[in-house]
């Protein structure tokens, strides 16, 4: 383990408040680094944690203090179950995008998930739902943070934009951020946004429906597009996607709420299935004036936080299934997933997927190190 590494890890993790009051047994950095490296191997909880700290103690060694030895699952559990997620994130983010530098300019995707076991009914404890924002090009997660109780993605997305870097980039989230406040609060972050508008929005979403309509009659003749089109076949299956951008029309309703509201957009989904044709049309509201053909690259990988980011967490790493749910345990995990997901998508040297990956890791511990060290 290069030396210079290692010191950049403790660097970044310097700032992460220690929970605890008492005399410190394990040292911080150690429960962090340990989590880390269990999680990219295998490991879906404290218990595994622990079993991969002895087991691996001669590895950890070479860039640990591991003279008081490898702390117990519940002494993991406990340390994890109050550190503050926000502290926790912003460190991890700081060493990953140190590791991995993010494309200026490019898609960030902001969208909503539920860790469905989370919950607890003896606590009457809700199960926890994260906003995360996915890079799409370089398939790092940006950020996260965990939706109040009492609140919803409304008024997360803006607490997860204070954390970003997203100057230059192009931010897309689906209608439920749909907001006057959270397109300002993209703005006010140099960056441009793509957002989906649906009915949470009716005067907006009538007005640029009412567009669309009336000028598709006519071919958009007179009026300024920007379209492109895709045609693919496979799995049973033909998909027709056709994407038009034009200038916003002085005459849109509801057009000054909208910070730099620059365009408006519309994409149609042709999809015919064993004989069987479906449509689907979404509307969109854009900051910056872009071509047919970015707009579709912007509203298409959008998705890909799902297949990506969420999919995987629910395939890979069992996360619907965690149990996991002390204090702020459950929010740490998801964080540790999310990074080890980072990590393992952006090591391009066994071209295998996720779950192998992470076998191998187990396997190997040069490839550990070589995940883990970008």
């Amino acid at each position: 383990m290069p030396s210079t590494k290692s010191a950049s890890i403790r660097k970044h993790f310097a700032e992460l408040t220690d929970p605890r009051r008492r005399e410190v047994t394990y040292p911080l950095i150690n429960v962090v680094v340990i989590a880390i490296c269990a999680v990219i191997c295998g490991a879906d909880d404290f218990v595994a944690i622990a079993d991969f700290g002895r087991a691996k103690r001669k590895l950890l060694e070479k860039f640990l203090d591991l003279r008081s030895g490898i702390p117990s699952h519940d002494r993991f559990n406990a340390i994890f179950a109050a550190i503050k997620p926000a502290e926790f994130e912003k460190c991890l983010l700081s060493w990953i995008t140190a590791l991995h530098e993010v494309t200026d300019g490019q898609v960030i995707a902001i969208d909503g998930k539920t860790l469905r076991r989370s919950f607890d009914a003896a606590s009457s404890k809700a199960a926890i739902h994260m906003v995360s924002a996915w890079a799409t090009a370089n398939h790092i997660t940006l950020g996260q943070v965990v939706v109040d109780e009492k609140s919803n993605e409304i008024t997360a997305i803006p607490k997860l934009l204070e954390i970003l870097e997203i100057s230059n980039c192009l931010v897309t989230i689906d209608a439920m951020g749909c907001q006057v406040e959270i397109a300002k609060a993209i703005r006010d972050r140099d960056a441009d946004y793509v957002l989906a508008v649906k009915g949470n929005q009716p005067t907006l979403h009538e007005g640029i429906q009412d567009y669309f309509v009336e000028h598709m009659k006519d071919d958009f003749d007179g009026v300024k597009v920007s379209r492109h089109e895709t045609h693919e076949k496979g799995h049973g299956r033909e998909e027709d996607r056709y994407y038009y951008v034009c200038p916003v029309p002085e005459d849109l309703p509801d057009r000054e709420r909208w910070s730099d509201l620059k365009a408006i957009g519309v994409a149609i989904n042709n999809t015919t299935r064993n004989g069987k044709e479906t449509d689907e049309v979404r509307y969109y509201i854009l900051s910056k004036k872009i071509s047919g053909r970015r707009f579709a690259a912007a509203v298409r990988s959008h998705w890909g936080i799902e297949n990506n980011l969420h999919w995987q967490l629910d395939v890979t790493f069992n996360e619907d299934q965690s149990r996991i749910r002390k204090g702020h345990a459950d929010a740490n995990f998801s964080i540790l997933r999310r990074t080890a997901l980072t990590l393992l998508k952006n090591n391009h040297s066994k071209k295998v997927g996720i779950k192998n990956k992470r076998f191998l890791a187990a396997l190997d511990e040069h490839y550990l190190v070589e995940v883990l060290m970008g």
